[in-house]
C-alpha cells in the first residue's frame, strides 16, 4: 500500500527579528522618501553587490547588522570618512532615522539594505569583501523558549566568516549578560576566529555610545563587548 504524500506546508525559517509596528515621524518619512532612492539599495537575491560601484570608490567596508535608530552608525561613519558603511535593518522608522542623520551630516559613505541580514549575507555580500562587521545590541530574546531566535549562533557565525577578510574583525556588544556569555562561547568555539582579549574586551574607541546604551547605563545595566579577528 502506498503511503500518502506528506502535504503539510514546510515550517518557515526561524527569524532573529520581528517586524515591529513603529510610528515613523515626519522627518524620518521625508528622509526615506527623499534620500532612500540614493542610499537604500534594493534586496537582489543571487546578485552580489559591486561595492566599488555602490560607493563610488575603493575603501575598507564595514557591515553593521541591525543598526536600530542609526545614531551610533552615523557617529561611526562621520568619525571614519575613509571607511564605507553598509547598514542592514528591517524596521522602516530606524532606516528613516539614519537617513535623516545622513542628510543632516552630509555622510556620503553610508548605504542601507532594508532586509534580513542572513539573506543579505548569503545573496548579496561578496566573499572576503568586509574589513569589519559590527553587531551592536542585537535582540537578546530573553525568554528561554526564544533563545533559538538569537542571531549569534554557530551556523550564522560560520556563514559570516567567508565574507570577512583575513585579519578583519567581528565586534559584538550587548547589555544582556546571559547573551554575552552565549556570544563568548559561540565565538570562542569557531576555529576561524581569534579573541583579541582574555574574555570580554574593553569598549573599543570606534563604538560610539548610542542613546540605547546611554539609557541602559543610567539604569545601571552593564555592557559587554567582544572583538574577534578572522585568522
Amino acid at each position: 500500500m502506498t503511503e500518502p504524500a506528506d502535504t503539510a506546508a514546510p515550517h518557515p525559517p526561524i527569524r532573529s527579528f520581528v517586524v515591529r509596528a513603529g510610528r515613523m515621524g515626519p522627518g524620518q518619512a521625508r528622509a526615506l522618501a527623499e534620500l532612500g532612492p540614493r542610499f537604500v539599495l534594493p534586496y537582489t537575491p543571487g546578485q552580489a553587490l559591486a561595492l566599488d560601484s555602490v560607493f563610488g570608490r575603493t575603501a575598507p567596508r564595514v557591515l553593521e547588522i541591525g543598526f536600530g535608530m542609526g545614531d551610533a552608525t552615523a557617529d561611526y561613519a562621520e568619525a571614519h570618512p575613509q571607511h564605507d558603511v553598509l547598514g542592514l535593518e528591517v524596521h522602516p522608522p530606524g532606516v528613516g532615522a539614519l537617513l535623516k542623520l545622513v542628510g543632516e551630516r552630509q555622510l556620503g559613505n553610508v548605504r542601507i539594505v532594508m532586509h534580513d541580514a542572513v539573506e543579505v549575507l548569503r545573496e548579496m555580500i561578496p566573499p572576503a569583501s568586509l574589513s569589519a562587521v559590527h553587531i551592536w545590541f542585537p535582540d537578546p530574546w530573553h525568554k528561554k523558549r526564544h533563545h533559538k531566535r538569537r542571531l549569534i549562533q554557530p551556523p550564522f557565525v560560520a556563514a559570516l566568516l567567508p565574507h570577512l577578510q583575513r585579519g578583519g574583525y567581528l565586534h559584538l556588544a550587548t547589555d544582556w549578560q546571559p547573551y554575552a556569555e552565549q556570544m563568548l562561547e559561540v565565538l570562542s568555539a569557531e576555529p576561524g576566529l581569534a579573541n583579541t582579549a582574555d574574555g570580554y574586551a574593553p569598549r573599543p574607541p570606534w563604538r560610539a555610545r548610542s542613546r540605547f546604551e546611554a539609557r541602559g547605563e543610567r539604569l545601571g545595566h552593564g555592557v559587554w563587548d567582544l572583538v574577534f579577528t578572522r585568522r
